[in-house]
């Protein structure tokens, strides 16, 4: 078991995930594991992070792959210390809620709410041996019930939910010391997203609530590290 702080990020071979990755191992000095469905693309991005950055091939969408994963970083590791549930698809733009296709929101659900689940379920015991545990939940104003539009309604409706599982996880957790934190990034110029500010700015808060120290916040709706309302 290493005593190096040890933090897995899904989704990480690009984007919001592959940058929150960077902040991390080269200025936190933390060992990142790179989720990644395809291994060969987190490799790639591990290795141009360097600062001991590797790959894990892990689609949260899979249960399977999440315990395949799960299982090579306990006998790797032993621990974890820091979860990043960052894994999203399907910004929806082109559907309207009365319209929706759904099947297409079902697969948005599998990724978005069911993944972090799924991946928390399996972090945990590894996270209860860990050194000042922190679970970020990537989230989106998108899934703000206060102020949420009719637009989006699959990845919207999801995040909300997500949202949801972070106040029942952050309660449940609370007595093991474990914060767990919604980080909405903003509007970044991602991939999924399009235009927006630098993807190192949102990036910034998903950081700030990694990296919480002992008795920072927990079941929050954070923004820039500014709570926001749910």
């Amino acid at each position: 078991m290493t005593s190096q702080r040890i933090a897995l990020v899904t989704g990480a071979n690009r984007g919001i995930g592959k940058e929150v990755s960077r902040q991390l191992a080269q200025d936190h000095g933390i060992k990142v594991l790179m989720g990644a469905r395809d291994l060969a693309k987190g490799q790639a991005a591990a290795d141009e992070i360097g600062n001991g950055a590797q790959a894990v091939r892990l689609d949260v969408s899979e249960p399977s792959s999440v315990a395949v994963a799960f299982g090579q970083i306990e006998l790797a590791f032993g621990h974890l210390d820091i979860l990043v549930n960052n894994a999203g698809v399907d910004y929806d733009t082109d559907q309207q809620v009365h319209l929706a296709d759904m099947n297409r929101v079902r697969r948005a659900f599998d990724t978005n709410l069911f993944g972090p689940w799924e991946t928390t379920i399996a972090a945990v015991p590894l996270l209860q041996r860990g050194m000042d545990a922190r679970i970020v939940n990537v989230s989106s104003g998108a899934g703000s019930l206060t102020s949420m539009s009719d637009g989006t309604p699959g990845y919207g409706v999801s995040k909300a939910a997500l949202n949801a599982l972070t106040l029942k996880t952050a309660a449940a957790l609370k007595p093991n010391g474990i914060l767990v934190n919604a980080v909405c990034p903003g509007w970044v110029a991602t991939d999924m997203g399009g235009g927006g500010r630098p993807v190192s700015e949102g990036a910034k808060g998903i950081v700030w609530a990694a990296t919480l120290p002992t008795g920072g916040p927990t079941g929050g709706f954070f923004r820039d590290g500014v709570a926001i309302d749910w």
